[in-house]
């Protein structure tokens, strides 16, 4: 009953959307003298035997036969669509016959003129009927009187009945269930994919708990390689004090040359003596603190990290349409479309919201693996593609098409990084040379930096770094366009003017390369994840000034920059940090205020991309285990 009402409804709707008034009016009277919510299989043998035929209607006669047998298109529907071809042979015959009956002659002609060809199609037994309107009396013939009497009309008749409703009903026994209209299908289906909807969800969390218990398990163990170590090294350390205590005592040889050297030297012996005595406890006291302050410090990192609570979570959408590793994910300006790239070259775009319209979504094949991805910061008509080739693509969501294909310089063939301005119709490219290395920064050269305007898709400018400078790994624009910040190889921060295409200035952010750099939420400060996995939030005003600082080099290890870079996004409000990570959870770190930061929930693979939505609390990450996530936080 409720697959019905809902059926009806839609046919409602339907009537009102086209404007179908007429129809609708009349489906609305039939509703109301409607008595029973069965298959009413009267009013279809009427149509056939009362309107149809009598009135000479052949095309709709054909056409509703067309349309029962699009209903039998399965192979285990083979007997029933014989069946029902039997039926429509025998019917065309009765319709044959009541036109004879009534002295229609012209109708015959007119019907075998009409479906003539199709009655011949493997139809050998309608050869004679070809004669029949010249027979003057065709109800005396032998051959066909038999169609012309009551007993087969009244045959004919029930076996349609019997047919229609074995198959509507399911009382025929080869049917374990009726077959009803698609429509009232969509209940049914929208219901059977709401419980596997949630059943996915179920199976979700059950597969997060279970990576989160693998993640401590992993987590205590390696604490205890920790403790292993330090306790052997605490070990070397006293043996070593030992050994040097037990010298000094007994009047080491080369101690005495030493101190007798230094005493001839200075011409104070004792008073060398016990300054060298103090240096070397100096010394052995330093090693030591500097062993505690250490050792002290991994605790205190471990313990705050690990501490770090899971984010509640308002609901969470899984995209599984990649194939291998994604390089990177990015909310459209709006929020509602996402486009996510993975290392097989492949960039998807696609809305993680069912309730929004999805005529953007679309594959693009690049044929190469791309690095980096960047829209169009006034609207979402426009997204950036930058490959490892040198390639850099616009593809245009609304027409689903690759606007402009360009290329870099031969000399700086791989695209690190794209920004498009947020006010100005340019995009800046930062593209570097290749060699050989261990880690991504090794692999790259030297920096070219590149601003390309959007109308006529040629280069602009070639902003100024010097000679031979090292790749720049991050671009990132203010909020008027005018100012733009670059990272580089050699823990660089520089600052650009795009009015007057020159550097204005620039410091040295990190003792290791400088992977990621963002404006903050007020203009004035910026962010820059390092290598040595630092986070630092510079001042703008006194330039150098550390703001706040983190260490997440818990998540962003040195080992996990042998094969990309990591990067940080900052959430609307500017008071969440989230970072990639090395590990299947990435942290989130809290800016303002004095929280120690959340965990998201876990991937199944290293998180290799994030970014947050540009108005709401939602974060996309993407995963070296080919999925990307959108999560809502509370």
């Amino acid at each position: 009953m409720e697959n019905l009402q809902y059926a009806e409804e839609l046919v409602r709707e339907f009537l009102v959307f086209r404007g179908f008034t007429s129809t609708l009016q009349a489906y609305e009277a039939e509703l109301s003298t409607e008595i029973g919510r069965n298959f009413e299989v009267d009013k279809i043998l009427d149509l056939v035997f009362s309107v149809y035929t009598p009135k000479y209607q052949l095309d709709r006669l054909l056409s509703l036969f067309s349309f029962f047998k699009q209903c039998f298109t399965s192979p285990t529907d083979t007997v029933h669509y014989t069946t029902l071809v039997k039926l429509e042979q025998s019917i065309l015959r009765y319709y044959i016959v009541n036109a004879l009956k009534s002295g229609r002659q012209e109708k015959v002609v007119e019907f075998f003129s009409a479906s003539g060809n199709y009655l011949m199609q493997n139809r050998e037994d309608w050869l004679a009927w070809f004669a029949i309107p010249y027979i003057k009396n065709p109800g005396l013939d032998p051959q066909f009187c038999m169609y012309f009497s009551k007993e087969w009309s009244d045959t004919l008749v029930l076996s349609f009945r019997n047919f229609l409703s074995g198959i509507f009903s399911a009382t025929v026994l080869s049917l374990s269930f009726p077959r009803i209209p698609a429509l009232m299908k969509i209940s049914t289906e929208k219901n059977t994919i709401k419980c596997l909807k949630s059943d996915i969800k179920q199976l979700n969390r059950k597969l997060s708990e279970l990576q989160a218990l693998l993640e401590v398990k992993e987590d205590e163990l390696s604490l205890l390689k920790r403790n292993d170590s330090s306790a052997e090294f605490r070990h070397k350390n006293l043996l070593k004090t030992t050994t040097a205590g037990s010298s000094l005592e007994g009047q080491n040889i080369s101690g005495v040359y030493e101190e007798s050297s230094t005493s001839s030297r200075t011409g104070q012996g004792l008073d060398s003596q016990t300054s060298s005595s103090a240096k070397s406890s100096t010394r052995d006291g330093e090693l030591h603190g500097s062993f505690q302050m250490s050792n002290a410090d991994n605790e205190q990192v471990l313990v705050t990290e690990e501490d770090f609570p899971e984010v509640k979570v308002g609901f969470q959408e899984t995209f599984l349409g990649h194939n291998s590793s994604i390089s990177s994910c990015r909310f459209s300006a709006s929020g509602t479309n996402i486009a996510s790239s993975s290392t097989d070259g492949t960039v998807r775009i696609w809305t993680y919201d069912s309730s929004t319209p999805s005529s953007k979504n679309a594959t693009i094949y690049c044929g190469a693996e791309v690095n980096t991805l960047s829209w169009e910061c006034r609207s979402d008509r426009l997204l950036l593609i930058g490959t490892a080739n040198g390639g850099i693509k616009a593809w245009n969501a609304d027409a689903k098409r690759v606007v402009c294909d360009l290329s870099t310089s031969k000399d700086f063939p791989s695209v690190l990084d794209l920004k498009c301005s947020p006010v100005d119709p340019v995009f800046v490219s930062a593209a570097a040379s290749r060699r050989h290395g261990s880690t991504i920064f090794d692999r790259t050269g030297f920096a070219s930096l590149t601003v390309w305007h959007m109308k006529t898709w040629k280069p602009l400018t070639v902003l100024p770094l010097g000679e031979d400078p090292p790749a720049i790994t991050s671009v990132c624009f203010n909020h008027n366009g005018k100012i733009l910040a670059a990272s580089a190889t050699d823990g660089m921060i520089h600052m650009f003017d795009m009015s007057a295409g020159l550097q204005i200035t620039g410091w040295p952010a990190h003792d290791s390369p400088v992977s990621s750099v963002l404006f903050g939420p007020a203009e004035t400060s910026i962010f820059s994840l390092g290598a040595d996995g630092k986070i630092f939030e510079w001042s703008l005003h006194n330039q150098g000034q550390i703001l706040w600082s983190r260490d997440c080099s818990r998540f962003c290890n040195p080992e996990s920059f042998s094969k990309r870079m990591h990067e940080v996004a900052l959430d609307s409000n500017g008071k969440r940090l989230l970072a990639t990570s090395g590990l299947v959870r990435a942290p989130i770190y809290q800016v303002q205020g004095h929280e120690s930061g959340l965990r998201t929930l876990p991937h199944s693979a290293p998180v290799t991309s994030v970014d947050w939505h540009p108005t709401l609390p939602i974060y996309v990450t993407g995963s070296a285990d080919h999925s990307v996530r959108v999560t809502s936080i509370l």
